[in-house]
């Protein structure tokens, strides 16, 4: 059933991108529905138009991991993974949603950590601090996706709840592609929690 009330997305920005692993084009969105606002990044490379479905990679902002080099996630190993496999494809497209710490913002997750320092896991460690286990929405990828007229992907993910939100939002899935990065030790207990307390389809 679609959505009475969909998100509104709005291109802002367009601009050439090289990246070690590629030339792409970034572009810059922002997302309104009532008083509801999200701003949102895609990075491209290649014929978005061409028929084939393309291969996309919804990742949520790891502050921590992206930036820091953090080990205590996978979060960046699994942006580059998805970054380098699109480079070399050729084509494909990354949505960068601004969701830290699974929608509860980054100080929340910095209090999260210490939460985990004391033996919670990351759902324990969210539900402690009052919020659900994962506040992350996948309408504004959705959408964005049909604003380039995209409606067919490759979906590199672990997460069956991307694959689900992207069908029912209209994006067909005709393939789910692994995103299964290097883990370290430290992200060990992690992954085990994303496997068992959310079903991610991932090879411990």
């Amino acid at each position: 059933m679609s959505d009475p009330n969909p998100i509104e997305v709005r291109k802002v920005a367009e601009a050439d991108f090289p990246t070690e692993y590629g030339h792409f084009r970034i572009y810059g969105f922002a997302g309104r529905r009532g008083d509801y606002t999200e701003d949102s990044v895609a990075v491209a490379m290649g014929d978005l138009q061409a028929p084939e479905p393309l291969l996309v990679r919804i990742h949520s902002q790891c502050l921590t991991g992206d930036v820091f080099h953090s080990l205590r996630c996978d979060c960046r190993a699994q942006l580059e993974l998805a970054l380098e496999t699109i480079g070399a494809e050729g084509r494909g497209m990354v949505i960068y949603e601004a969701k830290e710490g699974r929608g509860i913002g980054l100080l929340n997750k910095l209090r999260a950590y210490e939460l985990q320092d004391a033996g919670a896991d990351t759902v324990e460690a969210n539900e402690q601090l009052g919020f659900e286990a994962d506040l992350r929405g996948y309408e504004m990828p959705g959408a964005i996706l049909h604003s380039f007229g995209i409606k067919a992907v490759r979906l590199m993910t672990n997460n069956p709840e991307k694959i689900a939100a992207m069908e029912n939002v209209g994006i067909q899935v005709t393939e789910r592609v692994p995103c299964n990065a290097v883990r370290s030790r430290h992200s060990a207990r992690y992954l085990k929690t994303k496997k068992k307390r959310f079903g991610h389809l991932l090879e411990l």
